[in-house]
């Protein structure tokens, strides 16, 4: 075999062998990236003890196994206090410690409504200090319930479920008050059932989208802080709020003690500082109450917020007020606002607001009729519109939206425009969304140019966090292409199931885009906000078929029907729709998953309770350790949507199903156990591991077949199913594997045939195992089924099944996004070792260089930025390699390739090697091999 060595980049070898000449006054580390609670600045945080995060840069070049050694975190209440280095809030001196990520606050208590300031220094290997960060800052929100003085207001009329259209106009609300000094503190806190803008003196307030997050509203309300301090003026000014109904007639929301029609609550304390003291009492106050004045606006939603029925939203341009929001407004024929007293609980929104990206221009724009056009925007996507449009004065235009050419509409979604006098006007969204490629305008008397026409996507405003891009360029449009879905489906602090038809956060599809979207993009926030809402929704059934049909809901309000305190709604926060027990079992492996991500052990603690709880339901219904079938119809649902699945019937009581589900238990127990071994709860993962084993010696009993090494029907969703759950007994593991490799290779002609929950399960087991020939293999397929079938029948988005043409289904769906974790932890070969990537894997696939010769991959992990940009050609592997400071890599390197390197004192140490494999240590720093 060709002997290979290592050249460190631009001939830093030598660099390796001798010391730093020496020690420099300011170590060459610098802290970067600061966040509290995996957010940026936030504004309202209600944590009173929140937990501060960076990363570290490497400030020299050519330096090689960096690493923190201590930090040192200053918070102070004022940013003269701290560019003074006077940590007036906390100073936790030198802490002897490589943490870089959950540090909790240890600091004085906080106040609410209140702006701090934090930077923090740490020492390098040789114990020299660093320089500051950068200062960032939060502002803390209403940290104790009593605090929150705010009234809830909203109108008179409530939604009537009778209609096919929704009969609440969107209202406007405004107080005016007057101040006597222009304040330099006022920070505005607002919950609202429903959407909402905020507007001060005829000013909007912030770029945010439709705010506030998903919430379960029979329960919580959650608010947005905006700082509206440079917006007010001495003398008279106005706060106005325009709210949009929609989920606030969401079915399963309806309560007693709330109406069904959007309400709001909001409070600002005025300061004449900036950074106000203790003693400082704010001198004004602006609460919501009934003195507050109500009108009805020009928009209203369409549809009900229901599934097929989302609707979309008319705008009466002959209603419109352009200065309803100003102090020079006359609000005299105002009604008094309704004041209403829910029992809701409210807290800060703790993830990032919706935002508008990606600004999409039509392709094409086609005549239908005299007054009908037929806009295609390009790509499927999930968002806003802005659509110059000529009218008759006093006629109605509407916009419907479709996934398929051949449609005016898919699922309902359309939007109207009332013109006014003029004939001419811009429809805007504001309180909803449409979904689609096409856009039918219908009703104008001009044809709309491509000019006209303008789209954006909507999404929570998380950041990225990889890039991917290879030799094959049918890899790089599935990894694009998924990317692309996944942020349609993430509008509102959550992961739909699909955007125009049901809205829904299912937790079967959450296995198929957890770790696609934490290797993808920086969502820590979101997903911790995710699992708040399942611990909200807990204990209650899902409601199943219409929401407002008592029949089919079996319930008899339509919040949900209390039974076992374990049981779980198939959504979160959403309650409705069906699924089984992958779906409720989100609760364990997304924790899990997410700690071994962010290295955050707070979402095991914090979900703990929910995950005994759901753990005792499924063994109220198991016995002689199986799990029995349990609810109604849609309650015990196994794999979903495999290839040709509607035709084989889906939901039924099969033993593939039964099977299945006691196989996604077994996984479940023993994740169940590794959570409570990591926390400290020794008695429940004795009992968990003890369960697993088991129930996997009776599961196997039952349905394993010893003639084709399978289990059940032989489906390769239930012999995957029992690998990743360990319920193989050693004996038989490795005929089970050569089945499974058979079913794909043989039988299924090297394609993939599962669905949203088997498959993500495959994916998850051959990306442990490094299976990647047999991934790549069903990725590479262009014929049914398989992503590449979706790329040769014109696709933008994932579909949500593998059938391109069956009538009602969705084409952008969260069921097959699960290659994007592949991607980066497969080909890249990026694998998290110890959570939160203190030290992780780099592992080339063992791919021919005829199917894939590169790959070029960044990542920015919990630990610093990675890079794994690698290259085969004419038998030789080049590798470009980034560890991030305060980190190691362990590299491993498969003889076939011919790399064999030096030990470098300081950056390169060979472990040891194990069936043909080479393991490396590299510590931080930039390498080429």
């Amino acid at each position: 075999m060709k002997r290979i060595t290592c050249v460190l980049k631009r001939c830093m070898a030598l660099l390796l062998l001798l010391p730093l000449c020496g020690a420099a006054a300011i170590a060459p580390l610098l802290p970067v990236n600061l966040k509290i609670e995996y957010l940026d600045r936030p504004m309202g945080l209600d944590a009173p003890q929140p937990r501060f995060s960076w990363t570290l840069k490497s400030t020299g070049t050519g330096l090689y196994g960096q690493q923190q050694t201590a930090y040192r975190i200053l918070v102070a209440s004022s940013l003269k206090k701290l560019e003074a280095n006077i940590g007036d809030v906390w100073d936790s001196e030198w802490k002897p410690s490589a943490q870089m990520a959950q540090v909790v606050f240890a600091g004085k208590p906080l106040r609410s409504d209140r702006r701090y300031y934090w930077k923090v220094a740490v020492k390098d290997e040789k114990q020299v200090v660093s320089d500051w960060s950068e200062t960032a800052y939060w502002h803390t929100g209403i940290l104790t319930p009593d605090l929150w003085k705010a009234g809830w207001i909203g109108s008179s009329v409530v939604f009537d479920p009778a209609q096919n259209d929704c009969n609440i106009p969107d209202p406007w609300l405004r107080k005016t008050f007057v101040l006597d000094a222009v304040p330099e503190q006022a920070m505005l806190y607002v919950a609202s059932v429903g959407f909402h803008e905020v507007y001060v003196n005829g000013r909007r307030i912030g770029d945010d989208v439709m705010p506030t997050a998903v919430t379960d509203h029979t329960k919580r309300a959650r608010y947005v802080a905006y700082d509206i301090a440079s917006f007010l003026n001495k003398g008279s000014n106005v706060i106005a709020l325009w709210l949009g109904t929609s989920w606030s007639i969401h079915g399963p929301y309806v309560t007693k003690d709330r109406p069904n029609t959007p309400i709001v609550a909001a409070q600002v304390d005025v300061y004449k500082s900036k950074d106000p003291g203790a003693a400082e009492r704010p001198f004004a106050t602006v609460r919501t109450d009934a003195t507050w004045k109500i009108k009805a606006s020009p928009s209203k939603l369409l549809g009900v917020w229901n599934s097929n029925r989302m609707g979309g939203e008319l705008w009466d341009a002959n209603l419109d007020e352009p200065q309803w929001n100003t102090t020079a407004y006359r609000d005299d024929d105002w009604l008094p606002a309704t004041a209403y007293h829910p029992k809701l609980q409210v807290s800060a929104q703790q993830v990032e607001q919706n935002r508008r990206f990606n600004e999409i221009r039509p392709v094409a724009i086609k005549k239908i009729s005299d007054d009908t056009y037929r806009v295609d925007m390009g790509v499927n996507f999930a968002g806003w519109i802005a659509a110059d449009l000529e009218g008759k004065p006093g006629q109605r235009a509407t916009l419907l939206f479709s996934e398929r050419e051949q449609a005016d509409m898919t699922f309902g979604l359309h939007s109207a425009y009332i013109f006014d006098k003029t004939g001419k006007g811009t429809f805007r969204n504001k309180f909803n969304y449409g979904s689609g490629r096409w856009i039918t305008v219908k009703g104008v008397t001009k044809a709309p140019q491509l000019g006209d026409i303008k789209g954006w996507l909507v999404r929570t405003a998380y950041k990225e966090a990889a890039t991917f891009s290879c030799s094959d360029s049918l890899q790089n449009w599935i990894y694009n292409t998924v990317r692309w879905t996944y942020e349609n489906l993430s509008l509102g602090g959550f992961i739909v199931d699909c955007p125009q038809r049901e809205r829904l956060g299912y937790g079967g599809d959450a296995h198929a885009t957890c770790e696609t979207g934490m290797l993808n993009y920086q969502v820590g926030a979101l997903y911790t906000k995710w699992m708040e809402d399942w611990r909200d929704v807990s204990g209650t059934e899902s409601i199943v078929g219409n929401m407002y049909d008592t029949a089919f809901a079996r319930k008899e309000v339509m919040s949900g029907r209390h039974l076992h305190q374990g049981v779980l709604p198939h959504t979160a926060p959403t309650y409705m729709g069906g699924g089984g027990p992958a779906w409720g079992g989100i609760v364990v492996t997304l924790p899990w998953y997410f700690y071994r991500q962010y290295g955050d052990e707070t979402i095991l603690r914090k979900n703990f309770s929910l995950i005994r709880n759901w753990i005792g339901f499924l063994e109220s219904n198991t016995r002689d350790g199986v799990l029995q079938r349990f609810g109604g119809r849609w309650d015990f649902l196994g794999d979903w949507l495999w290839p040709n699945a509607t035709a084989e019937g889906m939901n039924n009581d099969s033993p593939q199903n039964l099977c299945f589900n006691n196989l996604y238990r077994i996984y479940n127990l023993r994740i169940a156990a590794k959570i409570a071994g990591r926390i400290g709860e020794k008695e429940w993962a004795v009992k968990w591991s003890s369960q697993a084993d088991a129930f996997s010696g009776i599961i196997h009993k039952k349905f394993f077949n010893e003639k084709d090494t399978s289990y059940a029907d032989g489906s390769m969703g239930n012999l995957v199913a029992a690998l990743l759950a360990d319920v193989v007994p050693e004996a038989w593991r490795q005929q089970v594997w050569k089945r499974l490799e058979n079913e794909i290779r043989v039988r299924r002609k090297g394609h993939i045939h599962v669905g949203i929950t088997g498959g993500a399960l495959l994916f998850k087991l051959l990306r442990e195992q490094n299976r990647q020939d047999l991934l790549f293999e069903m990725a590479s397929k262009t014929d049914y089924p398989g992503w590449g079938y979706m790329k040769e029948n014109n696709a933008t988005t994932i579909w949500e099944m593998w059938e391109k043409d069956l009538p009602g289904h969705s084409l952008l769906h969260s069921s097959f996004l699960y290659p994007g974790a592949w991607y980066i932890d497969g080909l890249a070969g990026i694998k998290v070792d110890a959570p939160g990537y203190t030290r992780f894997i780099i592992q080339p696939p063992q791919l021919a260089a005829s199917r894939l010769s590169w790959v070029k991959a960044g990542f920015e992990s919990p630990a610093g930025f990675i890079k794994s940009n690698w290259s085969r050609e004419n038998g030789r592997l080049q590798l470009d390699l980034e560890i991030p400071p305060n980190s190691t890599a362990l590299l491993k390197i498969a003889d076939a390739d011919g790399l064999f390197l030096k030990e470098k004192k300081g950056a390169i140490r060979k472990i040891g090697k194990h069936k043909g494999i080479t393991v490396y240590e590299l510590r931080s720093g930039k390498y080429h091999f």
